[in-house]
């Protein structure tokens, strides 16, 4: 069973988001993802100051499986990504919602992560 941690939000394409006090979020794929993904074998993350929009791709992720699109569950202006994954992507499949996180983005409308689902309603979509 995957880990679904209450205090996030969740995008229907598993992309989670942690919210911080100050307009910003952290972004990463849910422990099912990376689950489903196997071992994984490279990241690619969008350059700092990249703008998204909520659905827009902005990386990808390959396993030994696949390579899956990654998705913005919400819009903003990339402000941070996570170095450790050029050189330790398989840290996206042992820390998923820690040391595996993608980035982080400083929201165009913090309220928009309203709009994604809560720990419970991911569980049930997962299931």
């Amino acid at each position: 069973m995957s880990t679904v941690p209450t205090e996030l939000r969740y995008a229907k394409s598993h992309e989670w988001l942690k919210l911080a006090g100050d307009g910003t979020a952290t972004v990463g794929i849910t422990d099912y993802a990376q689950n489903s993904l196997g071992d994984i074998t490279y990241v690619q993350v969008p350059k700092v100051g990249t703008v998204l929009t909520a659905g827009q791709v902005f990386g990808v992720v390959e396993s030994v499986k696949a390579a899956s699109d990654l998705y913005a569950p919400v819009a903003g202006e990339v402000i941070e990504v996570n170095p450790t994954l050029d050189s330790a992507p398989e840290t996206v499949n042992s820390a998923p919602y820690e040391g595996g996180w993608m980035m982080k983005v400083k929201l165009a409308d913090p309220a928009s992560a309203e709009a994604l689902l809560d720990a419970a309603a991911y569980e049930k979509a997962i299931a």
